[in-house]
C-alpha cells in the first residue's frame, strides 16, 4: 500500500521560513516524479514545484527563487524549502506522486503576522 505523509506545516511569520517533508512508502520512490501543490478554500488545488528522478526540477512562477524541492532517495522523502515567505503562500501544501496519481493528506501552512 502506497502512503504519501506531510509534514512540517505551520504557523510562521511573513519572511520567514519553513521546511515541509513528505515520506513515502510502500514503492520504489526513486522511480518516480514527485510534486508539490497546495490549496486555499473555495480554490482549485495549484502547481508548486516537482522533482524528477534526475533530480532536475520545475517550479511555478509564484515561488520561483523562494521555494527549494529536493529529494534524498534513501530516506524515501521529499522536501519544500520555503523562504521569504508570504501571507498569499498560506494554503494546504499536498505531496503528488506524478505518475501514479497518489497524493498525500496535506499539511497546513500559515503565514501570518
Amino acid at each position: 500500500q502506497v502512503q504519501l505523509v506531510e509534514s512540517g506545516g505551520g504557523l510562521v511569520q511573513p519572511g520567514g521560513s519553513l521546511r515541509l517533508s513528505c515520506a513515502a512508502s510502500g514503492r520504489i520512490f526513486s522511480q518516480y516524479t514527485l510534486g508539490w501543490y497546495r490549496q486555499t478554500p473555495g480554490k482549485q488545488r495549484e502547481y508548486v514545484a516537482l522533482i524528477r528522478t534526475s533530480g532536475s526540477t520545475d517550479y511555478a512562477d509564484s515561488v520561483k527563487g523562494r521555494f527549494t524541492i529536493s529529494r534524498d532517495n534513501a530516506k524515501n522523502t521529499v522536501y519544500l524549502e520555503m523562504n521569504s515567505l508570504k501571507s498569499e503562500d498560506t494554503a494546504v501544501y499536498y505531496c503528488h506522486e506524478i505518475e501514479s496519481g497518489y497524493w498525500g493528506q496535506g499539511t497546513q501552512v500559515t503565514v501570518s503576522s
